[in-house]
């Protein structure tokens, strides 16, 4: 079984604004409602790719109420615990640019923690993989996550997935993950650094997280691909495939969950980071997670 965690789940309100402007009433030409949240939107992916997945994280509220039906409509297997307050509505703008309006969401205490640590300890057993993804409340700190999995750590043979930024991830990796996906800006920001290095100094970047513990990092660069380096010492880059963006919501998500898929078929980095980045890619061409037949026919483009 592949679980995946989102801390914080969300509506996101997708608005088409033809040439927004400031300070003036603008007007929709289109607009839709989706469930938002990293690990939602891997366990999606991971559904339509045919895999056993479930999500767990922290819903609230009348918006909470709100992911529970779409989940459910849309067949995938979720464990969401409720908190007091209301999950977060995120509003995506689409004109000229994209521009992304993100919420709070609900607050998530020490106990709602605890009670999550306490199911995941119960229903985790040997060879199932866990995905910690996206941001946490903005009451709680960077080492949320980690914290977590200092609860979890007489738990043994699973592999680990985390895809956060800052403190969040880095706090992780004395937890020796299997896998980190940090986008190149992500991993700018840890290392301090003002403009994005070439090829191989993203290697070298990927190679300074393995040596604070991750065993496999994927670094994904958008329009341009993905580095990975590899516990097997390997350096692999994949470039992306050309299309038009529509919609980056979710496409990092989408790789983390091509990766798992074709990682577990063929344990060939190469051939997962392949699919990755095709996932990926048909993801940001679509306005939604792209359909199995979508990723397949981009990865064919690739090879």
């Amino acid at each position: 079984m592949i679980y995946t965690v989102t801390f914080n789940p969300s509506l996101d309100y997708y608005v088409h604004v033809p040439n927004l402007k400031a300070g003036i009433v603008n007007r929709t030409a289109s607009e839709r409602l989706a469930v938002g949240g990293k690990g939602i939107n891997v366990s999606l992916a991971l559904k339509e790719l045919g895999e056993d997945t479930r999500a767990l994280g922290f819903v609230a509220g009348f918006t909470g109420k709100y992911i529970r039906q779409k989940v459910t409509e849309l067949g995938l297997d979720y464990d969401f615990i409720e908190v007091p307050g209301n999950s977060r509505i995120n509003v995506k703008i689409k004109s000229n640019t994209e521009t992304d309006i993100n919420g709070a969401g609900a607050e998530v205490g020490a106990g709602d923690i605890n009670k999550l640590s306490r199911k995941l300890k119960s229903i985790l057993l040997e060879g199932d993989w866990l995905a910690l993804c996206g941001s946490t409340p903005r009451n709680l700190d960077g080492c949320t996550y980690a914290d977590m999995l200092k609860k979890l750590k007489t738990v043994k043979g699973v592999s680990l997935v985390v895809d956060a930024s800052g403190k969040l991830l880095t706090e992780t990796l004395k937890y020796r993950p299997f896998l980190i996906k940090p986008n190149v800006y992500e991993m700018c920001e840890i290392f301090g650094l003002q403009t994005v290095p070439d090829v191989e100094g993203i290697f070298a970047c990927a190679r300074k997280l393995q040596n604070m513990g991750a065993r496999n990092v994927i670094v994904s660069m958008g329009g341009s691909g993905a580095a990975m380096v590899t516990e097997t010492e390997q350096s692999i880059y994949v470039r992306a495939a050309r299309g038009q963006l529509v919609n980056s919501v979710g496409a990092g998500d989408s790789m983390i969950a091509g990766f798992i898929h074709e990682y577990i078929k063929s344990g060939n980095y190469f051939s997962a980071l392949n699919f990755a980045t095709a996932a990926g890619s048909a993801c940001a061409f679509t306005h939604n997670l792209a359909t199995r037949e979508q990723i397949e026919y981009i990865e064919s483009l690739m090879l």
